[in-house]
This record gives C-alpha cells, sequence and structure tokens, in this order.
C-alpha cells in the first residue's frame, strides 16, 4: 500500500537492458538500426509480459522492466536473447545489435505512476554492464532463488566491484540453456 506520498518500498525482480556498441550500427545505417531496435524492444516486451513482467522504461537503447517473481525475470532473459541473436545474425557484423542484460532481486522504491528506484534497479543496471554483449548476469540473489528450478546452469564469476556500491556483487552467468527434458 503507498505511503502518504505516494511512494512505497516492496521486492522485486528487476530487468535491465542495453544495446552493446549501439552507436556502431546507428554509424552504418540509422534508418535500419532504429528499425532493429523497434523490432528488438518488442521481442523484450513480449517476453518480458509473457512471463509476466512490467515494463518501467525504454528509454534510447535500454529497457528496465520489474517483475513479481525471479523465475518469471531469469526465464524471460533466457528467452529473449537467443530471439534477438538469432535476427542479428542475418545482418553483417557491422549492422548487428547486441544486448545485455542484467537480473537481480532487490528492493525499489516504487511511486504511484509506476516508476521505480533504488538499490534493486541500480544492480541490475551494474549487472548489465557486466555482462558480454549478448549474455545475461544475475545476482546471487536472484540465483538462489531460481537454482534448481529451470534447469539451467550457471557459472560463478566470483565478487564483482561495481561502481558507487561499497560492497562487492557476487555475479554468475547462465550456461547456454540446458533446460530438463
Amino acid at each position: 500500500m503507498p505511503s502518504a506520498n505516494g511512494k512505497y518500498q516492496r521486492l522485486v525482480a528487476n530487468l535491465a537492458v542495453d544495446a552493446a556498441g549501439y552507436s556502431r550500427p546507428m554509424a552504418v545505417d540509422a534508418s535500419a538500426t532504429v528499425d532493429a531496435l523497434d523490432a528488438a524492444r518488442q521481442a523484450f516486451r513480449s517476453a518480458i509480459e509473457s512471463h509476466h513482467g512490467r515494463v518501467i522504461d525504454m528509454a534510447g537503447d535500454s529497457v528496465l522492466a520489474v517483475f513479481e517473481t525471479a523465475i518469471g525475470v531469469v526465464s524471460a532473459a533466457l528467452e529473449v536473447q537467443p530471439q534477438i541473436e538469432a535476427a542479428a545474425a542475418t545482418l553483417p557484423e557491422e549492422r548487428r545489435m547486441r544486448f545485455r542484460i542484467g537480473v537481480h532481486l532487490g528492493d525499489v522504491i516504487e511511486k504511484d505512476d509506476g516508476s521505480v528506484y533504488g538499490d534493486g534497479v541500480n544492480i541490475a543496471v551494474w549487472l548489465q554492464a557486466l555482462a558480454e554483449p549478448g549474455g545475461i548476469t544475475v545476482s546471487d540473489a536472484a540465483r538462489g532463488v531460481v537454482r534448481n528450478r529451470l534447469g539451467v546452469r550457471f557459472d560463478e564469476t566470483g565478487d564483482q566491484q561495481v561502481k558507487q556500491w561499497a560492497l562487492p556483487v557476487r555475479p554468475a552467468i547462465p550456461i547456454k540453456v540446458q533446460r530438463s527434458r
């Protein structure tokens, strides 16, 4: 329930996405890059919504979303990255857009308008910056919830220091989808 000032704190699973090297394809063909970005955004929106998430923002070449569950956010990330990669594979290397995804389970402050702020969002963004282009980095908090529940193995990267955060974070990278059948 919102407080008197229209803000409340809650635990959510956060997804932060950013295009790696976005200026390179823009310099080659801006119009085609914007079309590719629009297609990628639609893929992200579909994956987010199909796993019960909510898009908060799609500014520039980034996406921010929140989910009620860690399983939902990791499932959406695992679903969308191969789709984006497959679409990019048909393009020449200099026109490919690849995305980095960061996932974290943490507290946010949510305003009445649905916008979210705080450490939960910030850590997801920092984890996104640690991901390889086309990759996903998941916080230890989110990984702990989904471990052994999605048929995916994780490669631990050890403690990482991220900017403007005093404590190290312990991210993990999902190893190619190893779904159980």
